[in-house]
């Protein structure tokens, strides 16, 4: 797959784009990767499968659309290099998924054996020595870890100006740390029980919204040199937009369509996952229903059976909780817009972030 010409690249054809570059960067590291021995080339081709083996690439798409809406197709950047650039956020999403897939002991991704589980297996085969579990996290890890630099000498190597590079520096550094500290609170409130909804929204800013949307736009944004005004409109919708993301995720993950979305119903209350969806349920039930509220509390990361993960939706949507997290959806979706009407953004670009919007936040996958 050659890489299209990004002078013309229209937003729709970015994430096939963005696989191409991904494809050449792979192939120019096999054969470095090859020289330290293969056990590394091995590990190296379970982060390619990932990398290469799905993904709606929408961080890209953001970056990208951070870039063209702050004018900087019209400006001295070459447009190759940015689609690089954009490109480095792939490795940063891969390197949260395989560790997220580590920290939820989860079995599958996008239909396959998780990294850790596939090389977990990989050991059972072969019956070598030591624990199979304890050896398919480790690589794990590492190849994470791999994704992170990786992630960074994507970034660096793209072919930015001096100039922009330097400005890429405060969203990368941000939208790096905001991840991992949002990924910790989100196992701090797991373990504690935290029911606080303040909190949960805290996790749906860091350890998705940020990351997803908001900085993505900031590191287009920034590449073109747009202005401070206009950074902190796209960061507004972006900060907005994700977290109404986050809360659809959270809705489609007990009330959406299995067949669309792939998975089984009710893997957050398997995993025990402290969501805003489940804080509002168990702040009604307390109200009006508290042995609905024990049942909930007792319940969550502790279901197995469908039966018993059916139940607490049902008593979740006896609620109201459900209604009350599509209004948020609702008002973060206009609030998030509102803040490129309150810049004056482009027109064209206020629809294409409309479109982007609608996207991410009425999905049923």
């Amino acid at each position: 797959m050659s890489i299209p010409d990004a002078s013309t690249l229209a937003l729709d054809a970015v994430p096939e784009a963005v696989h191409a570059v991904l494809q050449e960067f792979f192939t120019q590291r096999r054969d470095s990767v090859a020289a330290i021995g293969e056990p590394v080339t091995e590990a190296v081709g379970h982060l390619e499968s990932f990398v290469l083996g799905g993904g709606k690439r929408i961080r890209p798409v953001y970056a990208w659309a951070g870039f063209i809406g702050a004018g900087g197709l019209a400006g001295t950047e070459d447009p190759q290099a940015v689609l690089r650039a954009v490109s480095s956020l792939e490795f940063i999403q891969a390197c949260a998924l395989v560790h997220d897939d580590i920290i939820d002991s989860s079995d599958t991704r996008r239909g396959n054996p998780t990294v850790h589980r596939a090389v977990e297996a990989r050991h059972g085969r072969q019956g070598w020595l030591g624990d199979s579990s304890h050896f398919g996290e480790s690589v794990a890890v590492l190849v994470g870890d791999l994704a992170l630099i990786w992630a960074e000498d994507t970034l660096q190597d793209a072919g930015l100006s001096a100039a922009a590079l330097s400005r890429t520096r405060e969203p990368w550094r941000g939208m790096r740390t905001e991840v991992i500290g949002g990924q910790l609170l989100d196992i701090y409130l797991e373990s504690s029980g935290n029911e606080n909804v303040a909190q949960a929204n805290a996790v749906n800013r860091y350890k998705t919204a940020a990351y997803t949307i908001e900085r993505p736009l900031h590191l287009g944004a920034a590449i073109a040199g747009a202005d401070e005004h206009l950074i902190q409109a796209f960061r507004g919708y972006g900060r907005d937009i994700g977290v109404a993301f986050q809360l659809r995720d959270d809705m489609l993950d007990l009330f959406g369509d299995e067949a669309a979305t792939g998975k089984a119903l009710g893997g957050d209350l398997v995993e025990g996952k402290r969501t805003v969806l489940l804080a509002e349920a168990l702040t009604r039930a307390d109200k009006d229903n508290p042995k609905a509220a024990e049942k909930l509390r007792a319940g969550v990361g502790a279901v197995q059976s469908p039966e018993e993960i059916r139940e607490l939706i049902e008593l979740i949507a006896a609620t109201g909780a459900p209604e009350a997290v599509e209004e948020q959806i609702s008002r973060l979706t206009r609030s998030g817009l509102a803040h490129l009407d309150a810049a004056g953004v482009d027109a064209d670009v206020t629809s294409t972030l409309r479109d982007l919007a609608v996207r991410a936040t009425a999905r049923r996958a």
